[in-house]
């Protein structure tokens, strides 16, 4: 896909994804607060003015009517296509409402044929992969029993695959991040003896303030605000760093995400809702600084990476 994607067509794109966020009108007030937060976070780039054109959305002042008719070239149209799926895909489930929009979507854009429809299907197999069937579980653990050191290096491990992830130029790629932080949530868990499913792991990412939509917007934004976004080809590891590893989102989130979890679990969960959010953005922060000591590892990662087989990477077969 060319990266040769101007500044107009950013924009539509942008608005097409802030459309798809809203679409299901069922959004939690705290990732509607989260998505602002983002686009404020983002603010000018590119020739978008982001604030703006989150408050545009919000109060239907644009729509896919005047987006639409912005995408004049084929990779433009397919790209807005591929981020409305995956930010519908997210949270791991579309709703009525969110499906009729991307059908309505896929049809203004002509995208919906053999293409499009095998995207959304590996979309929606990664969105709905990360949590496996119950199982009983053991017994708490006592502490003495699990082993910090390992779970430690795995913490360290998911947070540089994720981090190797945000360096792709895929929205596929960009999509299994999240469902990679909730296996490792889940893994830990399970560590600690407690059962886990999809719904509690993320109420945990939501509680400590990790929002599944908001995130996957942000990630693709700065990627596709950097030129990153559906770029292919030559010297796409030369300048990886510009845009989106600038904010080390991905292996900050995740460490935190992991390390918060660790203590959560460790403690019986007896911390609230304020102790979490509290940990986690001391954690972060923490991760933050650490990112730039593990870029190498990173890179290195995403020279190899296959992404041809990110569903077995998050079922858990690398």
């Amino acid at each position: 896909m060319s990266s040769q994607i101007s500044a107009t067509e950013h924009q539509a794109i942008l608005t097409i994804s802030l459309l798809a966020a809203f679409a299901d009108g069922q959004k939690h007030a705290r990732e509607r607060d989260a998505i602002k937060r983002i686009a404020d976070g983002l603010g000018q780039a590119e020739g978008v003015h982001m604030p703006t054109l989150y408050q545009d959305v919000l109060l239907k002042r644009v729509g896919l009517d005047s987006a639409v008719p912005q995408l004049a070239s084929a990779d433009a149209r397919l790209l807005a296509y591929e981020m409305a799926v995956c930010v519908c895909d997210a949270d791991g489930v579309q709703s009525t409402a969110e499906q009729a929009f991307l059908a309505d979507l896929g049809r203004r854009l002509g995208v919906d044929g053999p293409v499009a429809s095998g995207f959304a299907q590996q979309a929606e197999a990664l969105a709905q992969a990360p949590i496996p069937a119950s199982v009983p579980a053991p017994a708490a653990a006592p502490a003495a029993a699990v082993d910090n050191a390992a779970l430690d290096k795995t913490i360290l491990n998911a947070a540089i695959l994720n981090g190797a992830l945000e360096l792709l130029p895929e929205n596929l790629s960009t999509l299994a991040i999240i469902p990679l932080q909730m296996k490792l949530v889940y893994n830990i868990g399970q560590a600690h003896g407690y059962q886990l499913d999809s719904g509690h792991v993320k109420d945990f990412l939501a509680t400590v303030g990790v929002g599944l939509t908001s995130q996957y917007l942000e990630q693709a934004g700065r990627k596709l605000l950097g030129g990153l976004l559906g770029k292919v080809g030559g010297g796409l590891l030369g300048g990886l760093g510009k845009q989106a590893v600038s904010s080390g989102m991905s292996f900050a989130t995740t460490y935190a995400l992991g390390h918060v979890a660790k203590r959560y679990y460790a403690g019986g969960r007896v911390l609230s809702a304020q102790m979490l959010k509290d940990a986690y953005a001391g954690t972060l922060q923490q991760a933050q600084g650490l990112q730039a000591q593990y870029l190498p590892a990173m890179r290195e990662q995403a020279r190899t990476l296959d992404t041809g087989k990110l569903l077995a990477m998050v079922r858990g077969g690398r």
